[in-house]
């Protein structure tokens, strides 16, 4: 009597892996991308429609314009959420393919780059500057700046990745734990936290201090431009939960940072991205004290 060859006697044979369910997890992490885009789309409609209402001018039709701004800047902030998601899953079942990698770069140059920079001229000196003025076509430019910067900025990553050992002259080495530049979700989310903020655009206050808040936001667009394609490094919380230690610490830590997000979004949100963009500044200004200290001569 012949035995099955893939059981002993009195056992059932085994199941052949489920390769379907295996299959299925790719389209996870490309669910949480495709997420990221429609959030990013809808926050450039959202700019728009807003800049439509605050050409009436009432009262109205800019408290209008002021919810579209802030769903505008929720969106983006939903997008960060996705954008955070999508990486952890493809590496947590291994699904990570190439094509993702690539979308997943498109998805913020959308998100993080258009609309944000679509945001900060309806939102900000788009309204309260005069059309054609000087200071108007420099707002155009530090917003193109903005999304320029930031494509470079994704462009230098995904290099530094694929090919971490051979690099051009002058980039600095991939290291998991910090970023080269500030990331362009942490840039753009400056933006919609500053947006979430304060939502009314800037047309509603009077011309003299639209004309000062405006020329403070190009000089945050600026700054945030520079530092996405500068070598300056900031923390990657990729080394996040990675202890089994501190797994539960993580897991505490994100519970109630969610809370006061969803209690306090104003306050809390603009908070954490403005001090996140300080302690990369903060970090390579004392780096610098050191290198010029007269212990080190």
């Amino acid at each position: 009597m012949s035995v099955h060859p893939l059981k002993r006697e009195g056992e059932s044979p085994r199941q052949p892996p489920r390769r379907g369910i295996k299959k299925g997890l790719y389209v996870v992490p490309s669910a949480f991308t495709a997420a990221n885009i429609g959030m990013g789309f809808y926050a450039v409609m959202a700019a728009l429609r807003g800049f439509q209402l605050v050409e009436g001018g009432t009262q109205t039709q800019l408290a209008a314009a002021a919810a579209h701004f802030d769903n505008a800047a929720h969106a983006i902030g939903w997008a960060f959420v996705f954008d955070a998601l999508d990486g952890r899953i493809a590496r947590l079942t291994k699904t990570t393919t190439e094509m993702g990698i690539q979308l997943d770069s498109l998805a913020d140059v959308l998100t993080f780059g258009i609309a944000p920079a679509v945001l900060a001229y309806a939102w900000g000196y788009g309204s309260a500057l005069a059309e054609g003025s000087r200071a108007h076509s420099l707002g155009w430019f530090f917003s193109f700046m903005f999304l320029i910067c930031g494509a470079f900025r994704l462009a230098r990553f995904n290099v530094q990745a694929s090919r971490p050992r051979v690099l051009a002259e002058g980039v600095a080495k991939v290291d998991k734990k910090n970023f080269v530049g500030l990331p362009i979700p942490m840039a753009g989310g400056f933006i919609a936290a500053l947006v979430h903020y304060a939502p009314l655009p800037l047309s509603y206050y009077s011309p003299d201090v639209g004309r000062v808040y405006s020329g403070l936001l190009m000089f945050a667009v600026a700054l945030l431009a520079a530092l996405m394609v500068s070598t300056v490094k900031y923390w990657s919380f990729k080394t996040v939960g990675t202890g089994g230690r501190g797994t539960r610490f993580v897991i505490l830590g994100i519970a109630a940072v969610g809370m006061l997000v969803w209690l306090f979004s104003r306050y809390i949100v603009i908070t954490f991205v403005t001090l996140y963009i300080l302690h990369g500044l903060v970090a390579r200004f004392v780096s610098l004290l050191r290198f010029f200290s007269p212990r080190r001569r």
